[in-house]
């Protein structure tokens, strides 16, 4: 071993002093070297070395001394190759936007010289750096233009690099099919070239390919190949990321020993290593073996040591799988409520996840044809341009035309301003015309809008008194049914009389607040604002839905606490009431609905959450428009008018808030309204 060692440090001492002389030899021939093109060809390899020593400070100063000498000489192909380099070193440095503007400028020179080689290795260049900064659809298209030119040349490096680029960039656009295709290639390439660390990254690419694409056999493979190759001693960060990996993968096959053995080792590993990461992935994996195998207090501590982890590193796909598999958990153990909790934070980070992922271009964008090659079309182009530009100013009888042309259009323009000068005080005349025809349309426009309001007003009023006194005389009316079919005995219906009274009460008060509202539409009346206890009225309404509550077994949650408003009274009672009311009727069987209320910058935010069946995008638009008199059924077919947003909407309006929702589709609603605490300022 001790052998080998010092054989290895030999080579790589040689391979370095070899290097350095080759370096020295260059720079003696540069300076002895007379100023003309060979001088530039020995100083752009002399760059080529430094930049494979990574020496960027030396190269750059020979990059800059050589563009310009071959400025001076006007060799162009010295231009290029010079201007590209130094691309490159900018490029290594990070700073794009210099990069991008010498790959553009080297471009141009290797188009000039018609070098398909030179253009095909900035294209290459430009998509690597297009596809690090996530403008996936310009890196495709510069990758897939140069690889042609690459393979007919046999560049294998330069293959390498592209295919590799390539297989990046479909993978972040989710053509997943491609991306495995090019990373085979890729492993292809460096196996030929013996490029150990870029024949495990492809192989690692390519069995995280095959797990997303749901071929776990495939993936194995590819996972236990990487496993062979890596150094127990130098690979550990890789190791610890595969051994959990390899895991997760036979526990889709349920093969738990198998499952077990890596998930083991690797959680040993990487607690070993203190590898945070692999710590992290290992933990819900193990976490996910035994909640399949029903070990569940053993799963949840795993699971809660894999969420604090994921917390700490700020791990977002890692803590979105940790919430999946906490719901779970709860929902096995029948702790609901815990669910519901882990499955809103699930979707929300999903959602959140889902914009930061979202790829660049669909997953229908066709590559461009590598056969056509579009490199070869831009130097044809180039070339055509400069023969056309060319063929119009060595021909006399096109200059001449020109000029004519030129004499006659000036001559058109001046008869247009004369012209145009002429009718000025015409068309200055009309616009002062159209100017008051138009105020008298706009007095009749408002004249119409204004009756139609009162119409839409008297449409209204009999619509809101149906669809808001509906539940409370349905139930007195059920109660009389009741005993007019002698189903309950007086004396049953005797103890049924407060409830009774309390609901009759309850309508008409209901009508009093609606048939106020409405005479408010009407008359402009204002509304008569004072200070009352929110929380009152939360207990109020909940209480008049307590028997759908209890029939659709849902869960309602009081966290409002005491705090006052001010604000019409009667009208804010309509609002919270069709919210509560509105919330029932979107929630399922076991959903839970919460109202609260809280102090946010000197005004009450009040807030009506339902983990109900949610509103699209689409539809939230629409809620509070009269003009879309917007209706849907409830979860037990509930209908309603499609007014009581629009109604609330107004009422909070007339009482200097406002009212807003967020909602997810099969996650649920949040309405908030927000309402002054005080007397405002005169």
């Amino acid at each position: 071993m001790k052998q080998l060692l010092t054989l290895a440090v030999c080579l790589i001492t040689f391979i370095g002093f070899s290097q350095n002389e080759r370096i020295d030899d260059l720079t003696v021939q540069l300076a002895y070297q007379n100023a003309d093109s060979t001088k530039v060809d020995i100083s752009l390899m002399l760059i080529n070395e430094l930049y494979a020593i990574e020496d960027y400070n030396k190269a750059l100063r020979y990059v800059n001394q050589t563009a310009k000498l071959a400025e001076d000489l006007n060799y162009t192909k010295g231009l290029a190759e010079s201007t590209y380099f130094r691309a490159l070193i900018y490029t290594e440095r990070n700073d794009y936007f210099n990069a991008i503007d010498n790959y553009d400028k080297s471009r141009k020179y290797f188009l000039q010289i018609s070098d398909t080689l030179g253009v095909a290795k900035v294209s290459n260049s430009i998509g690597l750096i297009e596809i690090k900064r996530g403008n996936y659809t310009i890196g495709l298209q510069n990758s897939l233009s140069a690889i042609d030119i690459f393979e007919k040349r046999g560049l294998i490096d330069e293959l390498s690099s592209a295919y590799n680029n390539l297989a990046e960039a479909y993978f972040k656009t989710n053509q997943i099919d491609k991306a495995i295709d090019f990373n085979l290639k890729a492993l292809d390439i460096r196996k030929r070239i013996n490029d150990r660390k870029g024949i495990i990254a492809s192989t690692k690419n390519i069995a995280d390919l095959y797990s997303i694409r749901k071929e776990h056999r495939k993936a194995i493979e590819y996972y236990e190949n990487v496993l062979d190759m890596l150094n127990p001693t130098s690979d550990t960060k890789l190791r610890g990321e595969i051994l959990p990996k390899l895991g997760s993968e036979y526990l889709e096959f349920k093969e738990y020993d198998k499952a077990s053995s890596y998930l083991v080792e690797g959680l040993r590993y990487n607690r070993r290593e203190n590898n945070q990461e692999g710590i992290l992935r290992a933990l819900n994996a193990i976490g996910n073996l035994n909640l399949q195998r029903r070990k569940v207090r053993l799963a949840e501590i795993q699971l809660n040591e894999a969420y604090d982890i994921a917390q700490k590193i700020d791990n977002k796909t890692a803590l979105l799988e940790n919430y999946k598999l906490h719901i779970a958990l709860d929902s096995t153990r029948g702790y609901f409520q815990n669910a519901f909790f882990w499955q809103n934070k699930y979707y929300d980070l999903k959602e959140e996840l889902s914009k930061i992922e979202s790829p660049t271009f669909p997953d229908d964008v066709e590559p461009i044809d590598i056969y056509d090659n579009p490199i070869e079309k831009e130097i044809d182009n180039f070339e055509d341009d400069n023969k056309t530009k060319q063929s119009w100013v060595n021909n006399p009888l096109v200059v001449y035309g020109a000029l004519a042309a030129a004499l006659i259009l000036l001559t058109l323009l001046i008869f247009n301003y004369l012209k145009s000068k002429r009718y000025q005080e015409i068309i200055t005349e009309q616009k002062d015309k159209l100017a008051q025809e138009k105020v008298r349309n706009e007095a009749i426009l408002e004249q119409t809008h204004h009756l139609e309001e009162v119409n839409q007003v008297k449409d209204k009023l009999f619509s809101i008194v149906s669809h808001d006194l509906k539940d409370s005389i349905s139930s007195i009316k059920a109660f009389l049914d009741l005993l007019k079919e002698d189903s309950i005995s007086k004396e049953e219906f005797r103890e049924l009389i407060p409830e009774l009274s309390e609901n009759a009460n309850n309508a008409s008060s209901l009508l009093f607040n609606l048939l106020n509202w409405s005479k408010s539409q009407m008359q402009s009346l204002e509304p008569k604002p004072e200070l009352f206890n929110i929380q009152e009225v939360f207990h109020t309404k909940m209480a008049l839905v307590e028997q759908k509550v209890e029939d659709k077994r849902i869960v309602l949650m009081d966290e409002s606490q005491r705090d006052f408003v001010y604000a019409d009274k009667s009208m804010i009672e309509i609002v919270i009431q069709n919210l509560i009311t509105n919330a029932v009727k979107f929630s399922r069987t076991g959903d839970v609905i919460t109202v609260s209320n809280q102090d946010v910058d000197g005004k009450a935010l009040i807030c009506v959450e339902d983990t109900g069946v949610g509103i699209s995008r689409e539809n939230i638009d629409k809620l509070f428009n009269a003009n879309k008199n917007f209706t849907t059924v409830g979860t037990k077919n509930e209908k309603g008018t499609g007014l009581g947003l629009t109604i609330a909407k107004d009422l909070v309006e007339l009482n200097d808030g406002r009212i807003w929702v967020e909602s997810t589709v099969n996650v649920g609603s949040k309405f908030f309204i927000e309402l002054p605490k005080a007397v405002p300022n005169s």
